[in-house]
């Protein structure tokens, strides 16, 4: 069984003052608008499944399920959504033909290695395939609760 959580070292490389677990990751999102991709890619699922799985093979991801949805029919497509779950945590994509627009989140997280870079260049290479005019990026860095100024604890 993979362990999700494990506790730190006094030895590892962490912000002074963390104490306990971390589950550090990296979370990428992303708004695409105007985007002058083929017309296809944002109305058909597989077409957005094929890219997304592509995408997904960079090394550092390990894709281990998947599941696209179609809206509109296969004569009348109007977008799709999808999510492609990682060893590492996570992609979804959800797309707008009708204004020409994308979101993409990506979330990555892993003890053994540091899978930022993968993760970047996966979200630079969708962003691409979209070709958009616009792009508003956003980057958090996730599981340290201490880089968000205290702990959340549970009231009693």
């Amino acid at each position: 069984m993979r362990k999700w959580v494990q506790p730190l070292r006094n030895d590892d490389a962490r912000p002074s003052g963390t104490q306990g677990f971390a589950m550090p990751g990296l979370h990428l999102l992303a708004e695409l608008y105007d985007c002058r991709c083929a017309p296809r890619l944002l109305a058909d699922a597989g077409t957005l499944r094929e890219l997304c799985l592509a995408v997904c093979a960079t090394p550092g991801l390990t894709p281990v399920g998947q599941i696209f949805h179609q809206f509109g029919n296969a004569l009348d497509p109007s977008g799709a959504t999808g999510v492609v779950v990682l060893a590492e945590s996570h992609l979804a994509v959800h797309t707008w033909p009708e204004v020409r627009a994308v979101t993409l989140d990506l979330y990555v997280c892993n003890f053994s290695q540091d899978n930022s870079a993968a993760a970047r260049l996966a979200c630079q290479r969708l962003i691409s395939a979209f070709v958009p005019a616009r792009v508003l990026r956003r980057e958090l860095g996730r599981g340290i609760p201490d880089l968000a100024g205290g702990s959340d604890k549970t009231r009693k």
